[in-house]
């Protein structure tokens, strides 16, 4: 089937990036490639690539597309922003992936996400790198944790657990910065996301 110019950019860029570092790139990639301010074209692209027989998809997952013929690409996706400070709301946004495999962190489904803030700078964990996330609903005391509180606040954080037998803490690992205290009935609103597998400092500016 004919492919319009739009969709031998998109094609052809992708097949660049596949031979030149053996990942695909990710929507917000090619939209910075083709120049475009918003991902609704190229995801209806993708789909047009796909039925077209250009480009294959894996179920399951948003955003996983390969060339046929190529190896499904093992990744970690990125799902939005955590805080390390003031609690923020972790946005699901999975236009990023890293092209890692999740199983180096000890599970098939690690999600990573954006550290925002300098509250865990002691663990060295710094504001713009990725924490890989382990999904599990529990944690021992000490371990640092993805974590919201219901109705109390409705953001994602990462903080060091401890349970005590009157209360649930989450400290920081920075001194400037006092531990969330959660006692009595607000204990049962702290909500484990998953615990920190390890975290991934990119090249800055």
């Amino acid at each position: 089937m004919d492919l319009t110019p739009r969709q031998k950019s998109v094609l052809e860029f992708i097949r660049m990036c596949q031979k030149q570092t053996g990942i695909i790139p990710s929507v917000r990639e090619i939209c910075d490639h083709l120049g475009l301010s918003g991902p609704a074209g190229i995801h209806r692209i993708l789909r047009l690539l796909e039925k077209k027989g250009h480009l294959v998809s894996t179920p399951g997952k948003k955003r996983s597309w390969r060339l046929p013929g190529g190896p499904p690409r093992k990744s970690i996706p990125v799902l939005g922003e955590i805080a390390a400070g003031i609690p923020i709301h972790a946005q699901e946004n999975r236009d990023e992936e890293l092209p890692v495999d999740s199983i180096l962190f000890g599970s098939d489904d690690c999600f990573a996400l954006l550290i925002r803030g300098d509250s865990m700078v002691e663990a060295y964990i710094a504001d713009g790198d990725l924490a890989v996330i382990r999904p599990q609903d529990n944690a021992d005391n000490g371990q640092i944790v993805a974590v919201m509180v219901d109705d109390i606040l409705p953001e994602a954080t990462l903080k060091v657990f401890h349970r005590k037998s009157t209360a649930v803490e989450l400290h920081a690992a920075n001194s400037r910065y006092p531990p969330l205290i959660f006692r009595g009935k607000e204990q049962g609103r702290v909500k484990i996301l998953g615990r920190l597998a390890g975290v991934i400092r990119r090249g800055r500016s």
